[in-house]
């Protein structure tokens, strides 16, 4: 007893000797002291208590906040923007539903495409324009093929009619026509019956043609054509003519009957009727009737002989007149109605025609220190290096040629990447300028690269003789080396949300060979062996 009176007070002595600061510098200091001291179930409570506080502290101290994922609902609406981009030919690559670096990239483009502050993060409002477009666009009808065959934008027409419709602004023109000239088509539509898609169908209401010699369109309209009296007197009617200039097009109001392009005379954007010319026989003027003495209606007729070089076809005005009629149709043809096998392709030309300039501008844009003048002089001399490949068409088939092309791959000095972008700037950069030879040389070039679905456009070219001559049986030939590549797997470079564009292709093709086109053959069987390039990082 008395020895257990002694520890306890040895116990109480030492504690109390303990000093202040040091009794509170730590639970494992306190902790220590009455375990060692006193021990057994006191001296274990109080060091489980000090434990459960320490787990406390430790707890509170390591809470981790983590971010929850992506929810399925998230996912999809990503996956969803990624599709819509895809359409529109802003690339986002695959739709993963993850918006990363190359679908940041393709929300920047599709912002700046649009006008908006290229962030790459989208607001609502862009979102809901993207996806409202998109959702529109695969809805299809008479209205949104109308608003892409108004356009030389192709499926991004919708985009801007979708934000027009909006604003309440309007940026684009019919059939790729100036804004000047459409909105003189809706002028004239507003004051007359027929309505500006009925105009645009009828012979002559709208007649193209250099008329100030600046190598650009100049567009002519006839109003009496409209069948209205608005625009005409007892004897003349309003024509309007839209003369290019360096700040666009200025319209010139003139009185005249039966107007054609020779009937004007214009000097940059001003223009004026030209005077009647005395009636006097020249040279080499054929004369009716010259042994006849000349009387009545006949009498000084004479027609005079013009010797013209043939002018190159125009591709931008073809596919002006095309789209036209498009819109007049309702639509695209489709696999169910290809009756017109020469309008079919020429639809899908123009339809690739505007998917080649779409990709190649965006391209132009990250050109760094290069004006649209200096590329398109640099593709000008690309066109003349691709020149004898071009003619080559006519005489030689597709593997010939591209075999030899293939010997201009392996020569060049440039990786296949960097001939890649030269050959697909320079494609847009000649459609956009109506130069075929530079045009026609990029899908060549990408042809023979192993791009093979870029073979429809050579066969598009020998189709409608544009930079070529026309060739029905070399034309198949190039189309089968396409249509075999996408039947092989091969990625679609035009339209790659239409499904049934390469039945279309296909069936079209069928037609104009007027019987069973041999198809498929394989992709690598129709071309030169390409050599296998290892790009370093």
């Amino acid at each position: 007893m008395t020895f257990k009176r002694i520890t306890g007070a040895a116990v109480m002595t030492a504690m109390l000797m303990v000093p202040v600061g040091r009794a509170h510098a730590g639970d494992e200091f306190v902790g220590g002291l009455v375990g060692g001291l006193i021990g057994g179930a006191i001296g274990s409570g109080i060091a489980t208590q000090q434990r459960q506080k320490a787990q406390t502290r430790s707890t509170r101290t390591r809470t981790v906040y983590v971010q929850p994922r992506a929810s399925s609902a998230q996912r999809q609406e990503a996956r969803e923007i990624q599709t819509s981009l895809n359409y529109f030919g802003f690339n986002a690559g695959a739709a993963d539903g993850v918006l990363g670096g190359q679908s940041r990239a393709a929300i920047s483009r599709y912002q700046g495409y649009m006008g908006y502050p290229a962030t790459g993060q989208l607001t609502e409002y862009e979102k809901s324009m993207l996806l409202g477009s998109y959702h529109r666009a695969l809805a299809g009808g008479a209205e949104v093929n109308q608003i892409i065959a108004k356009s030389n934008e192709g499926a991004r027409a919708v985009l801007i009619a979708q934000r027009d419709g909006t604003t309440g602004t309007r940026t684009t023109g019919y059939a790729g026509l100036p804004m000047a000239v459409s909105e003189a088509v809706d002028e004239v539509a507003d004051s007359s019956d027929p309505s500006a898609e009925q105009l645009l169908q009828r012979s002559g209401f709208i007649q193209l043609a250099d008329l100030n010699g600046d190598g650009s369109t100049d567009y002519i309209i006839d109003t009496a054509l409209a069948g209205s009296s608005f625009w005409c007197n007892a004897s003349q009617c309003k024509t309007m003519v839209f003369a290019s200039t360096a700040d666009g097009y200025r319209r010139n109001d003139l009185l005249m009957h039966s107007p054609r392009p020779d009937s004007f005379d214009c000097i940059g954007g001003t223009c004026q009727v030209k005077a009647a010319p005395a009636a006097q026989p020249e040279a080499n003027t054929m004369m009716a009737s010259a042994e006849a003495p000349e009387t009545g209606a006949t009498a000084g007729l004479s027609l005079p002989v013009f010797n013209t070089a043939p002018k190159q076809k125009s591709l931008s005005s073809h596919c002006s007149k095309v789209n036209l009629l498009t819109s007049a149709n309702g639509g695209f043809t489709t696999v169910a109605d290809v009756s017109n096998p020469d309008f079919a392709l020429s639809e899908q030309l123009c339809l690739t025609r505007t998917y080649a300039v779409a990709r190649g501008e965006d391209m132009m844009a990250s050109v760094q220190g290069a004006s649209q003048a200096a590329i398109e002089q640099q593709c000008d001399a690309f066109g003349a290096s691709m020149a004898a490949y071009v003619g080559a068409l006519n005489s030689k088939p597709p593997k010939a040629v591209l075999g030899e092309v293939s010997g201009l791959v392996l020569n060049s000095g440039m990786t296949p990447e960097q001939l890649r972008t030269t050959a697909q700037i320079c494609m847009a950069s000649g459609y956009q300028s109506d130069k075929m030879p530079a045009a026609l040389g990029g899908a060549l070039l990408l042809t023979a690269l192993g791009e093979r679905p870029y073979a429809e456009l050579v066969g598009h070219h020998l189709h409608g003789g544009f930079g070529t001559d026309d060739d029905a049986d070399m034309a198949l030939a190039w189309y089968e080396v396409a249509i075999s590549a996408l039947d092989g797997g091969a990625a679609p470079v035009f339209a790659p949300s239409q499904a049934d564009r390469v039945e279309v292709l296909r069936k079209a093709a069928l037609g104009l060979a007027g019987g069973d086109v041999a198809m498929p053959v394989p992709a690598s069987d129709t071309g030169a062996s390409m050599p296998v390039f290892k790009l370093s990082e």
